[in-house]
C-alpha cells in the first residue's frame, strides 16, 4: 500500500469523498480501494446504489491525475468535469462493510481531456466497469 495523502491529489472532501486508500499508482493507472459506508452518497438506509461505483472511478483517476502533476512540481487538479462514455453495473446496490478495490487505466489524453477504464470488485466479483471521459479544470478555467 501506498502512504500517499489522497486529499493532497483529489479535489473531493468527505462526504463525497469515497476512496480510502491507493494500492498502486504508476503514471497512467492506480489501484484504489474503499469501504462502503452510509456516510457515502445514495445511502438509502440499507445499502448504497451502485451508480456511486462511477464515482470512485472517477476519484481513481482523479489521484492518477493528481499523482502525475505532483511528480511534475505542479498544484494538484481542482475539478474535473466527468462524462460517462459507457458503464456497465452487475449489481443495483452494495450493502455497508463491502471492500471494494478499483482498478484504473488511462486509455489516452491530450491538453484538458482524457479517457480512462475502470473496474470495480468486491472479492472476485466484477461490480461495474465504465469509461468516462473528463475535462480537467484548472485555475485558467475558474
Amino acid at each position: 500500500m501506498h502512504n500517499i495523502d489522497i486529499d493532497s491529489l483529489i479535489p473531493h472532501r468527505e462526504k463525497i469523498k469515497i476512496i480510502d486508500g491507493i494500492l498502486d499508482i504508476q503514471e497512467k493507472s492506480a489501484i484504489s480501494y474503499a469501504v462502503v459506508n452510509p456516510d457515502w452518497p445514495l445511502y438509502d438506509g440499507e445499502a448504497v446504489d451502485a451508480l456511486v461505483l462511477i464515482e470512485g472511478i472517477a476519484q481513481t483517476a482523479a489521484i492518477v491525475e493528481g499523482y502525475r502533476r505532483r511528480q511534475r512540481g505542479e498544484d494538484g487538479v481542482k475539478g474535473w468535469l466527468v462524462g460517462i462514455k459507457d458503464a456497465e453495473f452487475h449489481v443495483k446496490k452494495i450493502s455497508v462493510n463491502t471492500k471494494l478495490i478499483i482498478t484504473l487505466e488511462s486509455k489516452y489524453s491530450f491538453d484538458h481531456y482524457g479517457v480512462v477504464e475502470g473496474t470495480v470488485r468486491s472479492g472476485d466479483d466484477i461490480l461495474a466497469t465504465a469509461t468516462l471521459q473528463a475535462i480537467r479544470l484548472n485555475d485558467e478555467y475558474q
